[in-house]
């Protein structure tokens, strides 16, 4: 196989985000990461303490959302919904931007808000930044990385798959824009293992799928 897919199993964030997601669907999320041994688990923050119990002891870190799926709550909002889901247990933050400051040109306020929940998260957690590229322009793209880079967050993140997914376009963009700065995480109707060959090639270092053992087993049968 490609070297790109080497260690494939840890570039997946394995999702369960949609509303009717309940608590049998997260002991199952669990039990496959901590079987397939995948990076971690992306919640929403409702599930993050019920996560950490089933988690204790496995090396799978747990990812919760703040501003998911619209990026329109208010940032002291969001603010609270990411220090929560790191109080309750979570590694990891994939926040929303304001899609409509970037749609509209207001990338300093939207920089503003970025930072502004990176400088209230404990240094050591990771914070993701997801900016809706199909809803961007591919210069609101470039601008929105800039905008991610200069507020300290560690990714940006293309999509939240509920409008769209990711595209190889969009990862050359974004990986482009971060100048390897920051690094890149593709989401969003991520389904086969020829997609995340072609993500990481783009340059993505992470991947979000709700079909992450799935993609997994097609690369068993593949060796």
């Amino acid at each position: 196989m490609n070297d790109v897919l080497k260690d494939l199993n840890l570039r997946f964030d394995h999702a369960a985000l949609k509303p009717e997601v309940d608590e049998k669907t997260i002991a199952e999320l669990c039990r496959q990461a901590r079987d397939y041994n995948l990076y971690s688990v992306a919640i929403n923050p409702i599930w993050v303490t019920a996560a950490a119990a089933l988690l204790q002891g496995s090396p799978v870190k747990i990812l919760s959302v703040s501003g998911f799926p619209l990026g329109a709550a208010r940032t002291d909002v969001k603010v609270i919904e990411a220090i929560k889901g790191v109080s309750d247990g979570a590694h990891e933050i994939d926040m929303v931007a304001n899609i409509g400051w970037l749609v509209s040109g207001h990338f300093r306020e939207a920089e503003d808000e970025i930072r502004i929940v990176r400088e209230n998260l404990p240094h050591h957690v990771v914070l993701k930044v997801i900016i809706e590229a199909g809803s961007l322009s591919q210069a609101q793209q470039i601008e929105a990385t800039r905008c991610v880079v200069a507020a300290k967050a560690q990714f940006v993140k293309t999509c939240t798959g509920f409008f769209g997914g990711a595209t190889v376009e969009q990862v050359q963009t974004l990986k482009k824009a971060a100048d390897g700065q920051i690094e890149v995480k593709a989401s969003g109707g991520i389904r086969s293992l020829e997609q995340c060959r072609q993500l990481l090639e783009a340059g993505a270092t992470r991947l979000g799928s709700s079909v992450s053992v799935a993609i997994m087993q097609e690369l068993a049968a593949h060796r």
